[in-house]
């Protein structure tokens, strides 16, 4: 009896193979990419890069393992809602109103410590932050959470 189980099992699994996911991959830069609109020092935008836009971004470097299903799926339900909290990629598109909340998330994840997921940085160690690096992207996004007020302020006065 467990043996037709695992046989099932098996052939459940090699039939899962078929069915992919989309990837979560853009071959250009959207037009409403935060780096569009706003500045995103060299610094700043290598942290993001191993960090964060494999989950905030259009643009997911993917490991081997992402092509063995069930692991795809996971990965990309863990994708789509990281992208539905905050999409570098989609930035520029936010109201004023919510980029600057989004600024305001990214300073309290890095204060605070939960960006990124510790699920995340056990199989990207390089992911994982020093102290200086959160304090990049804090200093940034404080910064940022100044030119996000400015340029609402500045869109209220044209109308």
């Amino acid at each position: 009896m467990l043996r037709k189980i695992l046989y099932g099992l098996g052939i459940i699994l090699i039939i899962a193979q078929f069915f992919k996911p989309e990837k979560n991959i853009s071959s250009e830069l959207s037009k409403n990419d935060i780096s569009t609109r706003y500045e995103v020092p060299g610094n700043v935008k290598v942290i993001l890069e191993k960090a964060c836009n494999d989950c905030h971004s259009n643009n997911t470097k993917y490991p081997w393992y992402a092509n063995i299903q069930p692991v795809a799926w996971w990965l990309n339900d863990h994708i789509r809602d990281g992208k539905k909290h905050l999409n570098f990629s989609e930035f520029t598109a936010y109201t004023y109103k919510r980029a600057d909340h989004k600024m305001e998330e990214v300073i309290e994840s890095q204060e605070d410590h939960w960006m990124p997921l510790d699920s995340y940085t056990w199989l990207h160690k390089d992911a994982k932050l020093t102290e200086e690096e959160r304090g990049e992207i804090v200093g940034w996004a404080k910064g940022l959470r100044v030119k996000i007020m400015a340029d609402s302020v500045s869109s209220v006065k044209s109308e």
